[in-house]
């Protein structure tokens, strides 16, 4: 066998060395999951966005546009994301690999990042549909989010709660917000039902197409989910236009989740950079001005990321 002439063998450990450098150099690559544009998690995905590009400038981080919690955390699973939004409930039966929710397995890489803000169950109606309650959703055309969402998921509980199912609806609709909304204007929808943040896009749009009712769901109905993550709450008098009461409902948290793969500094810088900037994110939406510092691991149903749990013991939060 021919020996490399000493030149040579230099070249090729100086271009080692190089490509190991490179590896240690390469721009770390965040891909933040998201919703629909007319939700509240592309928003505040894109202002989030924003701040990691400002705060960490060789990253490479884009926003991607999806059928929000469900989907989000399939795709953490196989590594096709590094940041996502979820809801809690989604959260958990993923965690469980609850396969009546859509999870054949458990996603056993997701890895918690921080609590955010609450979502409302919203069933909006047409004024003209004759719908005031749970009950007169019988027989009635109504979207309930894109299949398999976690919007679908919450719709599935409670009208369950409310002694009501998919059979007893004249019409399901598996659709994302803005085209329930468009349907609804176009008269071939009698109702949606949109879990959200408060003052969410696509009901604000729509109220001021038609006349809107906010269908209540009492307290009694949100007992009978029988899962804590579904608290009673309210939607303030005048979030939207024509809703002049307030409006019992419920409420569930969100989380900022990641997985396993993702490397510990990036999260923890991250993190860092999310706190820091909460203005930036509160500027983004109504509904992310309740995302604080002070209640980042209140419920958190999975593990923490080592670099959030860095994050927290650094400012006080883990001991």
């Amino acid at each position: 066998m021919l020996a490399w002439p000493r030149w040579s063998r230099r070249l090729a450990v100086g271009a080692a060395a190089l490509g190991v450098a490179a590896v240690a150099c390469a721009q770390p690559f965040i891909n933040i999951l998201t919703g629909g544009q007319s939700g509240v998690y592309y928003p505040v995905g894109v202002a989030l966005s924003q701040i990691y590009a400002k705060e960490l400038p060789n990253a490479r981080v884009t926003t991607q546009v999806t059928r929000a919690s469900a989907e989000n955390l399939n795709l953490l699973q196989a590594g096709r994301g590094e940041v996502a939004f979820t809801l809690a409930d989604t959260l958990s039966d993923a965690w469980k690999g609850n396969e009546e929710a859509g999870f054949k397995q458990k996603l056993d890489k997701l890895r918690g990042i921080a609590g955010l803000y609450n979502n409302y169950i919203q069933i909006v109606a047409n004024a003209d549909s004759g719908i005031r309650t749970l009950a007169d959703l019988k027989g009635k055309r109504v979207s309930v989010g894109a299949a398999r969402s976690g919007t679908e998921l919450n719709a599935r509980e409670i009208l369950k709660a409310a002694g009501l199912s998919y059979a007893d609806l004249g019409k399901v609709e598996y659709l994302p917000f803005g085209e329930s909304v468009e349907l609804m204007k176009n008269r071939q929808l009698d109702a949606t039902l949109q879990s959200a943040g408060l003052g969410v896009a696509s009901i604000r749009d729509l109220a001021t197409a038609i006349r809107i009712v906010v269908i209540p769901v009492p307290p009694e109905v949100v007992a009978k989910v029988g899962d804590p993550a579904y608290q009673p709450a309210v939607i303030p008098a005048n979030t939207y236009t024509g809703q002049t009461a307030d409006v019992p409902t419920a409420a569930i948290p969100n989380f900022l989740v990641t997985h396993s793969g993702v490397p510990e500094e990036t999260v923890y810088r991250t993190t860092k950079a999310m706190f820091e900037h909460l203005d930036a994110l509160h500027a983004a939406h109504n509904a992310a001005r309740a995302i604080k510092r002070e209640t980042a691991l209140k419920g958190m149903p999975i593990p923490l990321h080592p670099g959030a749990e860095r994050y927290y013991r650094e400012v006080g939060l883990l001991k």
